[in-house]
């Protein structure tokens, strides 16, 4: 059985006989995990290797760029480029038509950001992402100095001028994402094991903070984040893939054989969940259909 059902809405999202399927293994540490909707691929990072790599139905997994500035959270922005966080070069980058990678953002008041990490772009161009220090270290970055003191979440505007901080007081901010009406961004805290609410303001800030949910174990802590269109949150935790209800109620567990890093999902219909666990990349089908990253 793929699930640990907590409450019966779970078996509404997921086949409790679903499988939970491993796609492609070898890895050192999986990240990242983006599909890409027209030409039906998973890219995804392998940080301690300081590589992208890519899966697709036909050719298995290839690589698709190294190095790769020890990337983790991948997405796409409004344009259809590659955002990506790199731990190595600190940075959040952004890849042109033309297949250069550029800096957007690397500095928060003249310092440098302490290991960018997991990022969302929400449908106005403007693109959140959380920036923990786990990037200072030689195995998932570059060992050097941390330059902020604080772990900060930030907001970088449409046009590309102005990186707002958001909020600065997390541990390890890790996943982030949206609810699918885009109101509520959540943001979970690994160290904490849990994850925060915040109310997305007119300007792009967020308010009334509070806490959504929360995970207790020992093989396994939150960090990638998403939620499907009826706005429920899966998110990596103890034992696999922990699924939480609109309202905070936990539903259960999706099992997963390795522990899980992060997640995403694609498929022709939006309803595989892609997830990244230590060596490999594992899928399963659901009944419900995640939210599309363009």
């Amino acid at each position: 059985m793929a699930l640990d059902v907590r409450d019966t809405r779970l078996t509404d999202l997921v086949d409790p006989e679903a499988t939970v399927e491993q796609i492609a293994t070898g890895c050192q540490f999986t990240e990242g995990p983006l599909w890409h909707a027209t030409e039906q691929f998973l890219l995804f990072s392998d940080i301690p290797a300081n590589k992208m790599r890519k899966w697709d139905a036909n050719a298995g997994m290839t690589v698709f760029r190294e190095p790769s500035g020890k990337s983790n959270g991948l997405t796409y922005d409004k344009g259809g480029h590659l955002i990506a966080c790199e731990h190595a070069n600190r940075r959040v980058s952004r890849t042109t038509a033309d297949g250069q990678v550029i800096t957007i953002a690397s500095h928060y008041e003249e310092k440098r950001l302490n290991s960018p990490n997991d990022v969302v772009v929400k449908s106005d161009g403007s693109i959140y992402f959380t920036d923990p220090p786990y990037g200072l270290s030689a195995a998932y970055g570059v060992e050097s100095e941390k330059e902020l003191d604080f772990q900060g979440v930030y907001r970088l505007s449409p046009n590309g001028d102005t990186l707002t901080l958001l909020v600065d007081d997390f541990d390890r901010p890790n996943g982030i994402c949206f609810s699918p009406d885009e109101s509520i961004l959540y943001i979970n805290d690994t160290e904490r094991m849990h994850v925060r609410a915040f109310d997305v303001q007119p300007d792009g800030t967020i308010a009334n903070d509070r806490i959504f949910g929360e995970e207790e174990g020992d093989t396994g802590k939150p960090d990638g984040m998403k939620a499907d269109t009826q706005g429920n949150v899966y998110l990596t935790g103890p034992e696999g893939i922990w699924v939480f209800a609109p309202d905070g109620t936990h539903l259960g567990i999706i099992l997963v054989p390795e522990r899980a890093a992060n997640l995403a999902w694609g498929g022709d219909d939006w309803k595989t969940l892609f997830i990244t666990a230590s060596t490999s990349v594992y899928r399963v089908a659901c009944k419900t259909v995640g939210v599309a990253v363009p």
